[in-house]
């Protein structure tokens, strides 16, 4: 079992409960925080004895970690287990989690939207106020999908600099509008 400090357990906590809001399984959330503050890897076993949880939970919850790509199994020295760790660069996983739910929620929403304007438009003029409304939502979508494309192919630090470049971005942004 891993002896968490007062912060480490409040952060795996606060993680699981952030989890949920984000629509992660609680338990997922709170391996993926351990893992995170771990110095090192950790085996199923450890994980499952220092969160409390069952060991069928945490390897469903492994492996929903590891296809998400924010996880990956280590084998350590001497020891057969599967070990595993959490990625530490904090702008690399934002990116990583960002492309999975991109590929998981935005571009089938994107699919679905392209396929409700395209049957409003045969429909006729009767369904004019959704043919616009769906239009805009789409034409949203079209232009956050050109956004990210800009996006996610940055490094973490050239991210991290546009970040934190804020209020020069901000002024640039007023000048060109």
């Amino acid at each position: 079992m891993v002896k968490l400090s007062p912060a480490a357990q409040k952060f795996v906590l606060h993680w699981g409960e952030m989890g949920t809001r984000w629509g992660i399984n609680r338990t997922v959330a709170q391996i993926h925080a351990l893992l995170y503050i771990s110095s090192q890897p950790l085996h199923a076993e450890e994980i499952t004895e220092t969160l409390g949880v069952a060991r069928s939970n945490v390897s469903t919850s492994l492996h929903e970690l590891q296809g998400w790509g924010i996880v990956r199994v280590v084998h350590v020295l001497g020891d057969r287990r599967d070990h595993f760790e959490a990625m530490k660069d904090v702008w690399e996983m934002f990116q990583v989690i960002l492309n999975e739910r991109k590929r998981r929620e935005i571009d089938p929403t994107r699919a679905l939207l392209k396929d409700c304007v395209a049957e409003a438009q045969k429909s006729g003029s009767s369904e004019s106020l959704e043919r616009e409304r769906l239009g805009e939502l789409l034409e949203f979508f079209e232009t956050m999908n050109s956004v990210y494309d800009q996006f996610h192919t940055l490094s973490p630090a050239t991210l991290r600099k546009f970040a934190r470049a804020g209020d020069k971005v901000k002024k640039v942004m007023k000048l060109i509008s």
